[in-house]
């Protein structure tokens, strides 16, 4: 079942979470994926769920990808929910795209809050404005009380189904920033906001699951084993978390050993061949990124070395002369990259793009609130997926490989294994 919803910020995530700790409660096994290129939403899913979380996306996981990711989870799961990407409509490829081409059923989430008998109306309007889609039903988000349920409920049209409701209530609300959610990691109660929110699901109606959907394998072409015996020492704390599942599996199926680090916490880089630094919240570490000495001197022999490093985000951004945050905090960062890095009050940089680089073209997508001041010529520029926004930047330094860009691996398995290759 797909999770969509008429707009961003309707609780989309909160009720896929919801429904994945509840049928997980009830011991069935549950997947989860997301539409779209986001990491934040995936951490709360995957700790919803108890399984990864991998992205569907038919412009940059490919429609075969997603097909095959389907079928796999299809194998082991009772229950595969996606959660949509902002309205079930919006975007080229959007969420309804999505499900027309797989048949998946969707489940129209609305935000009832504030919402009486037009609650009827809206779901008129989500189930019928692309007839050909499979529409399973409503679930509201922010449901008042008994009675308010009962309203919502009555004025459907009797051809939507009812599929549940998720009171209102501050106990399983995920709290949010800049970027989007908090990370799960971050969020110390997450695991009883969760069960709280299943419960909220049971008392108001426990969904009903549609018909089952089948998926069928698509033939596959064997990866080749490029980075055997390759040790990749990668950055994950709370200031560098944006990594997708897939693109670890990649590494991991073309033979790289994967190391994780904390630049936080760490004095020093596991021994490796290759450093990955993904994107995160530098900006909201600064005084620990710029006193950890030991970890800046790590990064900078390891650059010296002339081993491969790929900084994505913000792995680029700890990478200049100094990072300065939204309060004009500034902090002198590891110096490998000539220039600056603020960040600013509005968005700089969104959306999906590809990049030709010297190793071949790869997919992914950019979301950032920073800018960069560098003398530093990029050799490559990202193409928009999108028209009318800004291709990024991808500046190399030796080894070293920089951008805003989030790389999926996936989209090129050999130009992402080249980008690790010493």
């Amino acid at each position: 079942m797909l999770v969509s919803a008429a707009a961003s910020g309707e609780g989309k995530t909160t009720v896929t979470a919801a429904l994945a700790r509840y049928h997980r409660n009830q011991g069935r096994n549950v997947r989860v994926f997301k539409t779209g290129p986001d990491f934040l939403d995936p951490m709360i899913l995957a700790q919803a769920s108890g399984n990864p979380v991998y992205q569907l996306d038919l412009w940059m996981v490919g429609e075969a990808q997603c097909k095959q990711l389907l079928y796999r989870a299809a194998g082991e799961a009772d229950i595969i929910l996606v959660e949509g990407v902002m309205g079930l409509f919006d975007g080229n490829p959007s969420s309804a795209d999505l499900a027309q081409r797989f048949g998946l059923p969707v489940l129209g989430v609305i935000n009832a809050s504030a919402m009486a008998q037009t609650f009827g109306a809206v779901a008129l309007g989500l189930a019928g404005y692309r007839p050909e889609l499979t529409f399973a039903g409503v679930f509201a988000n922010g449901v008042a009380s008994v009675g308010h349920g009962k309203m919502l409920t009555e004025s459907l049209p009797q051809d939507i189904r009812w599929l549940g409701g998720m009171a209102r209530n501050a106990d399983f609300t995920l709290p949010e920033r800049h970027l989007g959610l908090l990370q799960a990691g971050e969020i110390a109660d997450l695991d009883s906001r969760l069960d709280a929110a299943a419960a909220s699901i049971a008392s108001n109606g426990a969904s009903d699951l549609p018909p089952s959907v089948a998926f069928h394998p698509l033939a596959q072409t064997p990866l080749a084993n490029s980075l055997a015996g390759l040790r990749i020492a990668i950055a994950r704390d709370h200031a560098f978390g944006f990594l997708y599942q897939a693109n670890l599996d990649l590494l991991r199926e073309m033979g790289a050993e994967l190391r994780f680090f904390s630049p936080l916490q760490d004095a020093s880089i596991p021994e490796a061949d290759s450093l990955y630094l993904p994107g995160g919240y530098p900006e909201l570490h600064l005084a620990a990124l710029s006193g950890n000495a030991s970890m800046k001197r790590a990064l900078r022999r390891f650059f010296e070395s002339g081993k491969p490093v790929l900084a994505e985000c913000g792995g680029m951004m700890c990478l200049f002369d100094s990072l300065t945050d939204k309060q004009g905090n500034s902090a002198e960062m590891a110096g490998l990259l000539p220039g600056n890095v603020v960040m600013q009050q509005k968005l700089a940089g969104l959306g999906s793009q590809s990049v030709a680089l010297p190793e071949g073209e790869l997919r992914g997508h950019t979301f950032h609130y920073s800018k960069t001041d560098t003398p530093l010529e990029p050799i490559a520029h990202g193409q928009p997926q999108r028209h009318g926004s800004v291709g990024e930047a991808v500046y190399r330094q030796g080894r070293l490989t920089a951008s805003y860009l989030h790389l999926y691996f996936p989209s090129n398995p050999a130009a992402a294994a080249s980008l690790f290759l010493p």
